[in-house]
């Protein structure tokens, strides 16, 4: 039995690109009249890069930041420490609902997540971060619009059909960009509002087809506007003002009310009955290169109100889908193209980074911490990046096996690769989950290097549970220096040499991979 057999009926079918934007007239109202216990992924994209040592601060680094970044750093005592972490790790007090989220086990906070040789510019990283590419490499689909295509390839032929009716993914507030699209196609409807009165029927067009390439197209056109028509008539259908019942989502001009608005549909389309697989909303304005804090009162100012509106939209969202009822079909995951530097800058500011802690959030996650603070050295110049502890990539395997039920050679091929999947959502509903490494080696050091500091060469010393194993070495500002080891390995200690003869002197970071275990250990290199 396939271990996602019983979840099966996954959701429908997409526009091929149209804006849905609300359509009168319904005509599939009994096609609603149906189970509605498909899995659902909600996407958070926080445009803009997140300052993520403002976002979840790592409170053992403390004064070392006050040296890199005292001009935008959060003040101590007024830091949200999480409980469970032993006063080591708190967020942005402006964060006040996602640390209740926290503490009912609903949030999960993953460290460190980025890739190998990150990319500054936000078009591009947004670009890996969606198709789920290497740092060198184009893609034309992205990662959620190839697992969509995965599960449904003869989209979009012959749909929407009685066994999917509705959007296989809905983009609210944005158009459907490469993150949701497969071979140019989009995998999903583009809405607004749900109560636009724009309405195709009967505007189809019907004169002869030619059997020409020009023929071919203007019928693919007609068939993506018939679908816009039905999907449009489906959502409208779903949208049942009685699905929101918190009263918590900001509203006007409080912090957050925008991204309320998308995730206030969201529940209203699940608890309407929709089968749609994934919802992808969005919130802008993280891009802080100046003035996101204000001067003398830095836990307010512009970042404040974003993690604000963040946070108290998430928690809204958590209650409401609790008050509907559905809390356990959903989780939810937020990404930015990438951090910010350890070292501010003098606009009260922060620039263009690499790695950041990654939210997760739902009722089915494994809660807790995955990863350690970030190490911050004494010493830091405007180059200086958060090390990676975990591929982006990896995040989305954890989602891809244990939400969605893929086997491990179908999320290799949704993702183009093998990375190694986290303990991140709870697998109990997925049939044959294997062995999970829940917590395993926790408070141990699975890494060594010696000796350190070091002149040319040194030797890397890690621990491992079997499997497969990764062995990397990062320069301060990112970019992979050393590919040491990516194989399959027996459980037990295993050494491997690095030379950096040809490489100057300065911090390095070693980083091993095991499964969802990771560390990461500095390095120095000297003259």
């Amino acid at each position: 039995m396939r271990r996602r057999s019983f979840l099966r009926s996954l959701s429908a079918a997409s526009v091929g690109g149209f804006a849905v934007r609300g359509f009168g007239n319904p005509m599939l109202g009994p096609l609603l009249d149906r189970s509605a216990q498909d899995r659902v992924l909600v996407i958070v994209q926080l445009y803009g890069g997140n300052d993520g040592l403002n976002t979840v601060i790592p409170l053992d680094q403390y004064s070392n930041l006050s040296t890199a970044r005292a001009n935008v750093l959060i003040p101590e005592n007024e830091v949200l420490s999480l409980q469970g972490l032993g006063g080591a790790t708190g967020l942005h007090p402006a964060m006040g609902g996602m640390r209740e989220l926290w503490n009912e086990g609903k949030l999960s906070v993953v460290q460190g997540v980025g890739y190998p040789d990150p990319d500054f510019s936000h078009f591009r990283s947004t670009d890996i971060w969606e198709t789920g590419a290497n740092s060198d490499e184009l893609l034309d689909s992205g990662w959620a619009g190839r697992y969509l295509h995965q599960e449904y390839p003869n989209y979009p032929i012959g749909f929407p059909n009685d066994t999917m009716p509705d959007p296989l993914a809905i983009r609210i507030g944005g158009p459907v960009t490469v993150g949701l699209q497969h071979l140019g196609v989009a995998m999903g409807a583009s809405i607004y509002n749900t109560q636009d009165g724009l309405d195709l029927t009967g505007n189809m067009f019907n004169d002869p087809i030619t059997a020409d390439c020009k023929g071919s197209k203007l019928d693919f056109a007609r068939q993506v506007q018939r679908q816009a028509d039905l999907y449009g008539n489906v959502i409208e259908a779903a949208a049942l003002p009685s699905c929101n019942l918190s009263t918590l989502y900001p509203t006007g001009i409080q912090p957050g009310a925008e991204l309320a608005g998308q995730l206030k549909i969201v529940a209203q389309l699940i608890c309407g009955g929709l089968k749609t697989r994934i919802y992808w909303v969005s919130m802008d304005g993280f891009d802080t290169h100046a003035q996101q804090v204000v001067a003398g009162d830095t836990a307010t100012g512009a970042h404040a109100t974003l993690l604000q509106g963040l946070s108290d939209s998430l928690r809204a969202f958590q209650d409401d889908l609790q008050l509907l009822g559905v809390d356990d079909r959903v989780i939810g995951m937020t990404f930015s193209e990438f951090g910010r530097r350890v070292k501010s800058n003098g606009s009260v500011g922060t620039d263009h980074g690499a790695a950041a802690p990654l939210f997760l959030f739902g009722t089915n996650l494994i809660p807790g911490m995955l990863g350690t603070n970030p190490e911050i050295p004494a010493n830091v110049d405007t180059n200086t990046n958060i090390p990676m502890q975990y591929d982006f990539r990896s995040v989305y395997a954890s989602v891809l096996r244990d939400w969605f039920c893929l086997e491990q050679t179908e999320v290799d091929q949704v993702l183009l690769d093998t990375y190694q999947p986290l303990s991140l959502v709870d697998p109990t509903g997925c049939i044959d989950t294997g062995v999970h490494a829940l917590n395993q080696g926790a408070g141990t050091s699975l890494l060594e290097v010696f000796p350190n500091p070091f002149t040319e060469s040194t030797t890397i010393r890690f621990e491992t549970y079997g499997g497969r194993v990764m062995v990397q070495v990062f320069d301060a500002a990112g970019q992979v220096v050393r590919k040491l080891v990516n194989s399959e390995l027996p459980p037990g200690q295993h050494t491997v040499a690095c030379d950096l003869g040809d490489m100057p002197a300065g911090a390095y970071f070693c980083r091993v991979q095991n499964g969802s275990q990771q560390q990461v250990k500095s390095m120095m290199k000297v003259r």
